[in-house]
């Protein structure tokens, strides 16, 4: 059973994370002892790479994430534990359920692999490969001690309240990015490479997610980067700042989805989609 970080610049990044997973049902600091406790054998090794995969996509799940950019959790922070970053947390006993983006009911592994062709622009998981296997026993695990029916705290990626009254300011955007995310995610959004490979996610370009993902809508990117960015300073920058970044960062260039004729087929489009 082996554990698998990224690289250094990963391990403090983690490290920072730890403080931030309270709300969650394991906390960040003891999630892989948690796991390194368990029974070895086969259902372990499973919940191991899943583990892997959510931290390192690129390298655990090989061919299915194109410029090596992107990761479960690049969105999903500290591996799905983080409160208001998608915590999986319970995930398993709330799925199937209905999506009104392809106006049908939804199994896990089809929300999974939403993410991998969205999120990560990338390429879907067979339903019955070992790496989806992996992230589904790595999301049970998670999910052990929720109640079914139930979610840990922090579902989704919170709100910014009255966010519709709010209007946008790109310009301002631009200048709190510049001040408060270009450190790491870079002047142009590059992200931050380390040894070859990603330790923090470019926010635009060809290798970051497509206008798919819901990442590029205003109302879900404000919300996120409110209670989860700078990292490890969430909830610092007042409403009006966040929907500015995000304002800035949703409208730069970045891939297409071509399926994306294809979505809200019985209507309710949100408003800030990009296409």
């Amino acid at each position: 059973m082996q554990l698998k970080r990224k690289h250094a610049p990963t391990l403090a990044l983690v490290a920072v994370l730890s403080a931030l997973a309270a709300g969650a049902a394991y906390g960040a600091d003891d999630l892989d002892a948690r796991i390194a406790a368990l029974k070895p054998g086969p259902d372990t090794d499973a919940i191991v790479l899943g583990r892997n995969i959510t931290f390192d996509t690129p390298r655990y799940a090989p061919g299915h994430v194109p410029g090596n950019a992107m990761s479960c959790a690049s969105c999903h922070i500290g591996g799905g534990i983080q409160a208001n970053a998608s915590p999986w947390g319970g995930i398993t006993g709330v799925m199937p359920a209905y999506s009104g983006r392809s106006a049908t009911v939804e199994s896990l592994s089809q929300r999974i692999n939403n993410c991998f062709v969205r999120s990560e622009s990338g390429t879907s998981l067979a339903f019955d490969s070992r790496e989806m296997n992996g992230l589904l026993a790595y999301m049970a695990f998670l999910s052990r001690g929720v109640k079914g029916g139930e979610y840990v705290p922090g579902r989704g990626m919170g709100k910014i309240e009255n966010i519709s009254k709010i209007a946008p300011d790109r310009v301002h955007g631009k200048a709190v990015y510049t001040q408060q995310c270009a450190s790491c995610h870079g002047a142009n959004g590059e992200g931050m490479q380390a040894g070859g490979t990603f330790a923090i996610p470019p926010l635009w370009g060809d290798a970051s997610y497509n206008i798919g993902a819901s990442m590029a809508r205003l109302s879900p990117a404000a919300a996120f980067i409110k209670h989860n960015m700078p990292l490890g300073k969430g909830d610092t920058l007042t409403d009006q700042e966040a929907v500015d970044v995000a304002a800035y960062v949703t409208q730069q260039p970045r891939p297409d989805y071509a399926p994306k004729v294809d979505d809200w087929p019985k209507g309710g489009k949100p408003s800030d989609a990009r296409y």
